[in-house]
């Protein structure tokens, strides 16, 4: 009996209703489909056309499929003829393994159990390592690097982003191609991934010799970042919110008045009358193109925030009912998030509402000369995340939702290139693979002005690298909750401005207290407009502070801009673990509060309240300049590092970058 077929270059297992389908993708990559009672979808959700030549092995019971350095070796087990997988790196050390069937337990590794409709729910399962460590996926709200022993939920909430790629300690990067709910679990003794609602098993593995060669073949499949505009490189100012154009203006010359440079103004939210008119109200912007003219001979840009709901009182919401741009819910009234009104969010995995949205805002901003835009409520944020209650044009969202902020962002990706334009950046709450394709700039969110919250926002901004998002940043001092009287919220923001110093781009932003209401010329009480959140709206001293990391970051222009050339031919994350430039060192493996800008700087934030130093790694293989001081240390060891409030830890490796010893 032959359980095994070769079909142009895939290798093909066949037993009981299950057809399994191995294909040479991309750098040292395999491509594992499985379909049951069914025919097979090579469609590619995530993936990149990557097919490659590879070398096939069979006979009755074992075949293997090799491609580059990793080799699949796959064994039909007796009891059951059930299909066992294990993976392979050239050396023929093993890097992952799918369960045994157990004997007489009959497990299977691939669980396909039917739901109504014809889709299942599908659960894989793998032999874990204990040593192993997990790194990437995404952006989740926890103080964790190493993601042994983490559950996550596959699916995107304000502040999360699912994104299903790891990188493996082992030598190996895995990717869960499936845009469906669900959750993976990274135990000790099994790591199993969950499709709440699915059509088929889908997932791809590569072999290499460290991260940077995973990353890179990751890269290669999913996708690069374009070139980040010139204007990324520098400093932007946002709070919530701007309410009016005198407001923009006025803040827009009051840094040309102090000499401070600024490359991006944000107009936020609620400029606008209803969610879903895509347009400046007014009554509070009576000539918005008089207001982006303006800074622009300032040499300022403007980014206006987008929401993809829709009111019901909207211009626009009859119109897209009818046509069916919208979001549909199963069960209830079309309401899917209540905020200033009943709304409903735009189907941004709809073809003809990309094509519909982008018209009204090529006339209501980019007609205006407004470049660059914030696409805020990206994941999208539904009261109550009931994913199993609603449904997009591309599926329901229990099994493709997770594809909306990649949608989201490639509409406003196209219709800029549409109009010629060449580097395109969009600010956006969340993402999933691919979406670095569509020049989204990911923000993690709506966290809060607390020690903690910073904390996480270094393992997010790492493992979100790692997942293939190379253009990261945060609300620099936290978004909820910083009281600008409190001389502790100051001396938060001033480490947090700091550390965004050295992010990839460097934005403040946040809802600072006490705030003030507005109330429009009909008594409808608009969203309020929080305290002063300009540099110099927390005393001379902290200012001086500000301005000085502003000048530190326009004089890493070259340097940043390099790195982003970096990620955009090869997918390299901008902000590195330790161990991506020093995987040889096992102490780089564990450090989770500092972290490489680029290949040369180490940057070590100061996260705790009133801390004054810390301990500092400095990875073997390497010497290290202290930015302040010019001391240099010998890499492999722990030091202290002295950091008053002006400071913050930055060593130079080998000596690059010395133009910033005693600046900083």
């Amino acid at each position: 009996m032959n359980f095994f077929k070769q079909e142009k270059n895939a290798l093909v297992f066949q037993e009981n209703g299950e057809t399994l389908k191995l294909i040479p993708w991309g750098e040292n990559g395999l491509r594992v489909l499985s379909s049951y009672l069914g025919e097979m979808d090579e469609s590619c959700i995530a993936l990149l056309p990557a097919e490659r030549e590879g070398s096939i092995t069979m006979d009755s019971l074992c075949a293997t499929i090799t491609n580059g350095n990793i080799t699949a070796k796959c064994v039909v087990q007796e009891w059951g003829h059930a299909l066992q997988i294990s993976f392979y790196n050239e050396k023929g050390d093993l890097l992952l393994q799918e369960i045994t069937n157990g004997g007489c337990l009959t497990l299977t590794p691939r669980q396909f159990k039917p739901l109504p409709g014809g889709a299942f729910r599908l659960k894989a399962t793998f032999i874990s390592n204990p040593a192993e460590k997990i790194y990437g996926m995404g952006q989740y709200q926890q103080e964790r690097m190493n993601l042994k022993g983490c559950n996550l939920e596959l699916a995107h909430r304000n502040s999360q982003a699912s994104i299903p790629f790891y990188i493996s300690s082992l030598g190996y990067g895995f990717l869960w191609h499936n845009a469906a709910v669900g959750e993976v679990h990274f135990g000790l003794n099994t790591t199993e991934w969950i499709a709440e609602q699915t059509k088929q098993l889908d997932y791809w593995i590569c072999a290499g010799d460290n991260p940077a060669q995973i990353e890179e073949a990751y890269a290669g499949v999913t996708g690069t970042a374009p070139m980040m505009p010139e204007y990324g490189l520098g400093f932007w100012q946002c709070k919530l919110r701007y309410y009016n154009q005198e407001q923009v203006v006025h803040i827009a010359k009051e840094y040309a008045k102090r000499g401070i440079p600024l490359d991006v103004l944000v107009v936020d939210y609620y400029h606008w009358l209803r969610c879903g008119d895509w347009k400046f109200d007014p009554e509070y912007f009576p000539n918005p193109k008089e207001m982006v003219d303006e800074l622009k001979k300032l040499g300022i840009e403007t980014m206006v925030s987008f929401w993809p709901q829709v009111d019901y009182r909207s211009e626009n919401h009859e119109e897209m009912r009818q046509q069916g741009l919208l979001v549909k819910s199963h069960n209830g009234l079309d309401i899917q998030m209540l905020f200033h009104g009943n709304n409903v969010f735009m189907d941004a995995t709809n073809p003809r509402t990309r094509k519909y949205v982008w018209e009204k805002v090529k006339k209501n901003y980019y007609d205006l000369g407004i470049r660059t835009y914030w696409l805020d409520e990206a994941e999208p944020e539904f009261t109550g995340y009931d994913y199993s209650n609603y449904h997009f044009a591309a599926g329901p969202v229990a099994e493709v939702g997770n594809i909306y902020p990649r949608e989201y962002a490639r509409l406003f990706y196209e219709g800029l290139q549409g109009e010629g334009q060449k580097d395109v950046i969009s600010l956006i709450r969340c993402a999933w693979v691919g979406s670095q394709r569509y020049g989204a700039l990911v923000w993690s969110g709506d966290i809060f002005s607390r020690y903690d919250d910073f904390r996480k926002q270094i393992c997010a901004g790492l493992h979100m690298g790692l997942a293939g998002i190379p253009w990261w940043t945060t609300d620099i001092g936290g978004f909820h909750g910083g009281d600008v009287n409190d001389p502790n919220f100051k001396e938060l923001l001033i480490r947090w401005f700091q550390f965004g110093t050295f992010c990839p781009v460097m934005r403040i932003h946040g809802a600072r207290v006490p705030s003030t209401p507005i109330v429009n010329k009909a008594g409808e009480l608009r969203e309020p407009t929080g305290a002063d959140n300009e540099i110099w709206s927390f005393g001379e001293e902290n200012e001086a502070i500000m301005t000085k990391y502003i000048k530190i970051r326009l004089d890493m222009k070259d340097y940043t801009r390099s790195l982003m050339q970096e990620a955009h031919e090869k997918g390299s994350p901008v902000l590195r673990t330790l161990f991506y430039e020093f995987p040889e060192d096992p102490v780089c493996w564990d450090i989770q509060d500092s972290y490489l800008y680029g290949p040369d700087l180490l940057i070590a934030p100061i996260c705790y309240e009133h801390a004054m130093g810390r301990k500092v790694y400095l990875p073997a293989g390497a010497s290290w300049t202290d930015a302040h001081d010019g001391k240099v240390y010998e890499g492999g060891q722990w030091i202290e590092a002295d950091a008053p409030i002006d400071r913050i830890p930055v060593y130079l490796r080998n000596g690059a970058q010395d133009f910033l010893i005693g600046r900083i």
